[in-house]
């Protein structure tokens, strides 16, 4: 009886306990939830479309492996996925050629959703299409979201890739072609995304194709790549090596800053001297490109996870700097439009930054 007894009571008292934890919540459950700020319930429509459409972009690498690896396990495939990866690695030359822009694609409403969630617009000068242009887009933002080495600016794809901030409308007559890392191309399905939005690869002759074709073609440079994107912090721009491409084509060079776009993410201090840095630095020499440490929000709250926050993204385009032709120019010659470029990059900071970079920490600075 006494051992009887001694039962029913642990488990009462276990009753009890259990009670206990149902009404009181554990304390690190409610400091984990005091310290993330969900999204309410009730959010519009069209605000979780843009949500969405961001979320889907920073996840396609990573759903167009999933689905090739998907239809790999299907033998009766094979023979096709054989022929594909063929005709991918050895015949299709367009991701050097840039000639499989698609206005279509580009049109779709998902881009449109995609730059209304930050938002991006683009605040244009005029640019005749009687000449190729070459654009320098600042800054660089190597954004990881996107888990492998993409190093698009979601600025850059915005007014540059998709029609969603109505590039055409502006400059019509002008073929836009966003350049990024060449080993974008080696991934199945997800190369032939990037080639319907008009983005070519980032070589050198890819540049001299698509330049060669003449008036009204046009490439885009994130300028800085892999290097600057250690240093991508609000208030900062890179080198031009872009300069040199332009006078090689006699292609009119025209600076781009894009407001807002080191803004979206917030990346960990990795100053010069700090492990971080010299991590990322390693890395970057083994791999080819660089892994940042940042955060931003999630699909359901507002400050943890690695979607963009929501943060206005203006591309201001400058005026376009005249090249004259030289297939050899000398040091001398890029220097000088190097100069020009500058000038006219730092007169467009100073001119929209109490517009859009009210809230700036520091004023522009060049990394050479």
């Amino acid at each position: 009886m006494e051992g009887s007894s001694s039962r029913i009571f642990s488990a009462s008292a276990l009753r009890e306990k259990l009670t206990d934890l149902t009404t009181s919540p554990l304390r690190p459950v409610v400091a984990l939830h005091a310290s993330i700020d969900f999204v309410p319930t009730k959010i519009p429509r069209k605000r979780r479309l843009q949500t969405l459409a961001v979320a889907v972009w920073s996840t396609v690498l990573i759903i167009c492996i999933s689905l090739f690896l998907y239809l790999c396990s299907i033998p009766p495939l094979w023979p096709f996925i054989a022929v594909y990866l063929v005709w991918m690695s050895w015949i299709d030359k367009s991701p050097v050629h840039g000639t499989r822009l698609s206005p279509w694609f580009r049109s779709l409403k998902i881009w449109r959703y995609f730059a209304e969630y930050y938002p991006a617009s683009c605040a244009e000068c005029d640019l005749p299409p009687d000449r190729p242009y070459v654009f320098g887009y600042h800054p660089h933002v190597n954004q990881k979201c996107d888990v492998l080495p993409t190093t698009l600016s979601r600025g850059a794809i915005a007014t540059f890739a998709t029609e969603a901030t109505g590039f055409s409308t502006a400059f019509p007559g002008i073929r836009p072609h966003l350049l990024t890392l060449t080993n974008n191309f080696d991934v199945p399905v997800y190369r032939e995304i990037l080639m319907a939005l008009g983005i070519s690869s980032v070589s050198k002759r890819s540049c001299s194709n698509i330049l060669k074709r003449g008036p009204g073609e046009a490439i885009t440079i994130v300028v800085g790549g892999a290097a600057e994107s250690l240093s991508a912090r609000p208030g900062t721009a890179g080198s031009y090596s872009e300069a040199e491409v332009a006078i090689q084509h006699g292609a009119d060079l025209v600076p781009v800053f894009s407001f807002g776009e080191n803004d979206i993410y917030q990346q960990m201090p990795n100053e010069k001297g700090t492990t971080i840095y010299a991590l990322q630095k390693r890395f970057q020499k083994m791999f080819g490109f660089t892994l940042p440490l940042f955060h931003g929000r999630g699909l359901m709250n507002y400050n943890l996870g690695l979607l963009p926050y929501r943060c206005r993204i203006v591309s201001v385009i400058g005026r376009p700097i005249r090249i004259r032709k030289c297939e050899k120019p000398s040091v001398e010659e890029v220097t000088r439009i190097q100069t020009k470029y500058i000038e006219e990059l730092t007169r467009i900071w100073n001119t929209y930054k109490d517009e859009f970079a009210k809230t700036r920490k520091r004023e522009l600075s060049i990394i050479d």
